[in-house]
This record gives structure tokens, sequence and C-alpha cells, in this order.
């Protein structure tokens, strides 16, 4: 398959919305990158839409219950860290970089879910120290290039402080600057999540977060300034992207004190969980329910009259309960029992003590027990939608797409590259192509 552009620049904005495009149209690098290229404002997600099913979809063209990253974090009852989907073989199939990889693409990844230990040539995954013995320069480097992001940490280290914001963007910026200058890769997948933290910790629409956009826009522009630097620009496409939105919340609300009051898990003093037969894993603006044995038709009787009756009165913020089949329909995990949608407002958490239900305050999010906004929604919420732009080799110009899914990236970006990702759940969107 013919390539149509040498070089693919992937940059995602995680919680980068539909809501935004009134507000970035006007900053000068965006507004550059959409009147030289095309764009869509109307990006369907993923259910459920959080950032790790997300970029795992935008890489293999598939939902959540093909690609088998079903959620951020990996079901561990009562965890109070649970280990996430960090590594490349929770991945099912094929993905974007390992068929570049394949035909002698050179592969670049900063910060992108889901990386690590792939077999990228230049690699910095995301993934954290979440044990009291591991160090955060040790997780990295044993999992992603080691002299390259040795090289990218001793120069560009005294940026960062630690996972905060915006200091770690800057150094990914950085960093991302540098491996374009002097790697030049076929596919470079850069991550940041500036946006989403200040949303998370201050609201959709506060003026943190507003900031952190204006932030992006100046990253956007010393992307676009490196690829001139390195001579590639006029053979390069840049793409632009968001993997889901946000919506505001007041509201958390915690199943599993219903389920522990019901006697379906239990906790020790000390506030752990002991054993289970059910338990609810959060997606924070839905969550999965799961029954430990499919087989154990009492419990999943108790659950279902519990459920049903939480419903009926709106108070208790759930707005819809998919059985696990209708889950699956959906591009979850169908394996779950049963899967909860929060109602606007409101969002779900693993809480396991106090009362069902509790009011968010300043201090809840200062402490870093809730949050003021986030995702995990059904994408048929209304204003929910995110962006894609691009621009460059390969992109027509002045193109505007009316909607597409976040599942047809994958095939987009494979066919600029003249790469084949099989049978996927998506396709490729060629009127945004210049074919």
């Amino acid at each position: 398959m013919e390539r149509l552009t040498d070089h693919l620049i992937v940059i995602s904005f995680d919680c980068l919305s539909s809501l935004d495009f009134t507000t970035i149209k006007e900053m000068p690098h965006f507004k550059e990158l959409m009147n030289k290229g095309s764009y869509c404002t109307n990006v369907k997600t993923i259910y459920p839409s959080v950032t790790y099913p997300c970029h795992a979809t935008i890489v293999t063209g598939n939902y959540p219950k093909k690609h088998g990253v079903i959620n951020n974090t990996h079901l561990q009852p009562g965890s109070t860290s649970p280990d996430w989907y960090w590594h490349r073989h929770h991945i099912k199939g094929t993905t974007l970089y390992d068929e570049a990889k394949q035909k002698g693409l050179t592969t670049a990844a900063l910060l992108w879910p889901v990386t690590a230990k792939a077999n990228i040539d230049y690699n910095m995954p995301e993934i954290f120290a979440n044990r009291p013995w591991h160090h955060q320069i040790a997780v990295s480097l044993w999992n992603g290039s080691t002299s390259f992001q040795l090289e990218m940490n001793r120069r560009f280290g005294h940026i960062r402080n630690g996972l905060f914001q915006p200091q770690l963007d800057d150094f990914v910026l950085e960093s991302a600057v540098e491996t374009i200058r002097k790697k030049k890769p076929n596919l470079m997948l850069v991550h940041f999540t500036d946006l989403d933290s200040h949303r998370h910790y201050h609201g959709f629409s506060s003026e943190e977060a507003h900031n952190a956009l204006k932030r992006h826009d100046e990253r956007l522009g010393r992307i676009v300034a490196a690829l001139r630097e390195a001579g590639i620009h006029d053979n390069s496409t840049i793409v632009a992207l968001g993997d889901h939105s946000a919506l505001d919340e007041s509201k958390a609300i915690k199943p599993n004190v219903l389920l522990k009051q019901e006697g379906l898990l239990h906790v020790n003093a000390q506030g752990k969980v002991t054993d289970w037969k059910a338990y609810c894993k959060s997606c924070d603006g839905s969550a999965y329910i799961y029954v430990k044995d499919p087989n154990d038709q009492e419990t999943m009787k108790n659950v279902k009259d519990l459920l049903f009756k939480l419903i009926k009165d709106k108070k208790n913020g759930l707005e819809n309960i998919l059985t696990g089949k209708e889950a699956g329909e959906r591009g979850a995990d169908e394996t779950c029992a049963f899967m909860l949608e929060a109602s606007l407002d409101f969002y779900i958490t693993e809480g396991l003590q106090g009362s069902y239900l509790d009011e968010i305050t300043p201090e809840d999010v200062e402490t870093g027990k809730y949050t003021f906004a986030s995702h995990g929604y059904s994408p048929a919420k209304p204003d929910y939608e995110t962006i894609l732009m691009a621009y460059g080799k390969g992109i027509k110009e002045g193109s505007e797409i009316p909607s597409m899914n976040l599942i047809d990236e994958g095939p987009t970006f494979a066919r600029l590259l003249g790469l084949d990702l099989g049978e996927t759940d998506g396709k490729s969107v060629k009127e945004l192509l210049d074919l």
C-alpha cells in the first residue's frame, strides 16, 4: 500500500473537547493547523471513555472489548492504588506502532498510554511507581528505551516536578522536540495531560483549564517549528486530537457501600476487602459491576434487585443500567454482570466507607479524594464529543468532516503510513485524505 506521508506526528491533548473548538480556533497554532488542513469537531469517543482504553483504540481501530484494555486500572478489589493497563501485552492484536516497526519505519512514543515494554525505537512509556519499593526513574527505564530516556532525563529532567502539571508536559514537549530534531521518526505518538489534570481538579470551564489550552497551543507550535528545523516539515503530517471530553460533578456515589451492607463484599477493620461476591469497578462517569462467580445466580439476583431499586430514585445518581451483553454491544467489557451510567453532576467511585452518596467539597478535591470533573461517561451524553485536526502531507486542505468515531483514527493513520491494521471496528476516513 502506498505511503501518503513520510512522518506522522500524532499529538494527543488528553480531554480536548468539541466544546473547546470556539476557543482554540482563535489560538494561532491551532488556527493555522485548521486553516491549512482538515478537521472534525464531532468525534464520538468509546465506552468507557477513559484515557487508557481510548489510546488503545486510537492505535488499534478497535473497541475495548476487542483490544482488551477495558478500563484505566485492573480489577483489584479494595486496593487503594490498583495497577494500570500500562503494558503493551495488555493490547490484543496489532497496533499502529507494531505495523510501522515491521515495515522498517522509525517509531517514537512519549508518555503514550499502554506502551510499557512495547517494541518502539524511542519509547518513554506512561507508567509510574506503584509500590513503596519502586522508584519512578527505574520503573520508567526498565519499561522503555533505556539510553533514550537517560538522555532525555539528563537534558530536561530538571523541568519535571514529579507528576505535577504543567511541568510534566513541559518535559514531554522538550523531549518531543529533541526527538524530532535528532531522530526524525516516521511515526511519533505524544500524549499531553495538562488539560485533563486541570479539569479534574478545577472544573471543565475553569481558568486553569483555559490556561492549559493556551499552553497546548504553544506546545503545538513548538512541535511544528521542530519539524521545520529538522527539515522534514514538508514531508510530514501533523495530527492533533482529543480522546474524550469531561463533565463537571458535585456528587460522588459509592455502590460498594451498599454491596457491603448486603453482605456481598467484606471489609476488615483496616478497611481492606477480604472477600467479595460482587464489586463495583469505577470508570468515573460509569462503572462495571462484577460478580466473582458468573454462575452464582443468587448474587446476580441480589445485585440486580439492588441496582434497579436505586435507579428508581433520581437522587441516587444513576441514569442507566446495562447488562454485560448490552455493555459489550457498546464496545465495553461484556464479562461484567452490569454496567452503570452516572447521571449528570454525579460520578461513581470504589469507596467502601461512609454513606452511599457524598457531596464533593473543595477539601475533598485538594486531598485527592474526589475531583470536580471527570470522564468515562457514555458517548451518548450530549456535548461530549472530542476533536481531530490534521494537516500536511497526505491531508486534504479545507475539509470539515461532519462526524467520525475514535475507532476510525487508527485505520486512517495506518493508511497515511501505508500500513494495514487488519480487520478493525473502525474504517479509514477518506474525506480527510488527499488520495
